[in-house]
């Protein structure tokens, strides 16, 4: 693992960790992970653990996150995370095939890039994971609550995105047992790990409360809904929990409705946080699309589609799409979105 420092064209220094996967698998693939609002690279933790040997992984701290820099002004918006992971990936991935995965506001990222950079995708995208997140209407969430309440919450929501705007001290005024409180009841399904909600607790009083303040408001604008049709022929997985408070099953749902090929992957039990929740089904289905990537860039090379390392990965990756991963693949095989739900256990 290492770790380096990548810095934005406006000059924000965002912090990025780098894994390189034992011997020669998936040297020829990259996976780049981007998290959620309020949270951190660590994140994927629990993901990476299942990864490592499969592919060259990147993970990053989106700006005002962990430790990277705060958001400048006006820059906290999900356009600017978009031109933030374009430079990651050129400066981190600049050849090969590349393996988006989007958590949360990461989700919403990769669906920005996908809108301000489509050559970009189309020569280098091999697969994207959609996990828990959502293309639209997010001012209209009611975090499971009834209509009322529902609409009482948002507004709650916005009023203190709009206070955080006005703070000027460098960390939440979030102790640690509230915070840990409060992500067990938001962001968590049924029984979740006591690591586990420490962790996002801990993530979250590490944020930065003027950049919070602004993403939030740049999530509640968010409408990439049309941008997806340029990853209609990228293979790609979504996937959500049936308890997921932020990002529900809709949402989930309005993602695979423009992605007629998608694997879709309802999770039972789990909440937003299924990184953590449902680990290993995270895993597999990620891991799927690489090992699709990696499949067809051997086919490529050995066919002289394109030369070693670089060109049109995004385009003619599929093929069948079987990669044998469980629950959550991508199908690739047309018509509608291909719905699995896996089992409460796996974790």
């Amino acid at each position: 693992m290492t770790t380096t420092t990548v810095t934005s064209s406006d000059g924000t220094r965002l912090a990025v960790e780098t894994c390189d996967p034992v011997g020669d698998a998936g040297s020829r693939v990259t996976l780049v992970l981007v998290h959620g609002w309020t949270q951190d690279r660590r994140t994927w933790d629990r993901v990476v653990g299942e990864l490592a040997s499969s592919a060259r992984i990147v993970r990053y701290d989106l700006r005002g996150h962990g430790d990277s820099d705060p958001a400048g002004p006006d820059s906290a918006t999900i356009d600017r995370l978009a031109d933030d992971l374009a430079e990651v990936i050129a400066t981190q991935a600049p050849a090969g095939p590349v393996v988006l995965a989007g958590h949360s506001m990461g989700g919403m990222t990769v669906m920005a890039l996908a809108d301000r950079y489509p050559d970009l995708v189309a020569r280098r995208v091999a697969g994207a994971a959609f996990v828990a997140t959502s293309s639209g209407n997010m001012d209209r969430v009611t975090l499971g609550l009834p209509a009322a309440l529902g609409r009482g919450a948002a507004r709650l929501e916005r009023r203190l995105a709009t206070l955080l705007l006005a703070y000027r001290k460098e960390r939440l005024p979030v102790g640690g047992p509230f915070a840990s409180l409060g992500s067990r009841l938001l962001v968590f399904g049924k029984r979740p790990r006591k690591a586990d909600v420490r962790s996002v607790a801990d993530q979250l009083r590490k944020a930065h409360p003027r950049s919070v303040g602004g993403f939030q408001n740049a999530i509640s604008l968010h409408d990439r809904r049309t941008a997806l049709a340029a990853l209609r022929t990228v293979p790609t997985v979504v996937m959500v929990g049936d308890r997921d408070r932020l990002t529900p099953v809709e949402h989930a749902e309005a993602i695979a409705d423009e992605l007629p090929d998608a694997r879709f992957v309802l999770l039972p039990g789990a909440g937003h946080m299924i990184t953590q929740e449902r680990h290993t089904s995270v895993a597999e289905a990620i891991g799927g699309l690489v090992a699709d990537a990696r499949s067809s860039a051997a086919v490529d090379a050995a066919a002289g589609g394109r030369a070693a390392g670089g060109g049109a990965a995004g385009n003619g990756v599929g093929g069948d799409g079987a990669s044998g991963d469980g629950a959550a693949t991508a199908d690739g095989a047309g018509g509608n979105p291909h719905r699995s739900r896996a089992t409460p256990a796996s974790r």
